[in-house]
């Protein structure tokens, strides 16, 4: 499941993921989220959190977030990663410096830090 965290500064998106992330998830939630978004900006913040009770992608999920990050490649500007799943983290620990953004990575305790991060100018 995902949803999107309210009451973020302006030009700032922010979405919290719980237990398996699907397709049906990003299409209904995120995509939609994002596209609007990205028809009043160039470039865009975006704040992840996956909660403590995170499972996983479904495939189709993993699919349409590579799908939409290369269909707006240049528009990302900053984008922070909060969670404390171990697999995630070594992920992203390897493959950040190739996203087409600043990236930082933060535990679940640096929430408040990493909108903080994500918010400056």
């Amino acid at each position: 499941m995902i949803e999107q965290i309210p009451s973020l500064p302006a030009g700032i998106l922010g979405f919290r993921m719980h237990g398996m992330v699907t397709a049906s998830d990003y299409e209904s939630v995120m995509v939609p989220d994002i596209e609007a978004a990205f028809a009043l900006n160039r470039r865009l913040r975006i704040l992840i959190h996956l909660g403590e009770d995170f499972v996983g992608f479904a495939p189709g999920a993993m699919w349409d977030d590579v799908k939409l990050g290369f269909r707006h490649i240049s528009g990302w500007e900053r984008t922070a990663l909060v969670t404390d799943v171990g697999w995630v983290r070594v992920m992203s620990s390897m493959f950040g410096f190739a996203m087409p953004t600043q990236f930082k990575l933060f535990g679940n305790s640096e929430l408040d830090d990493a909108l903080h991060w994500v918010a400056q100018i």
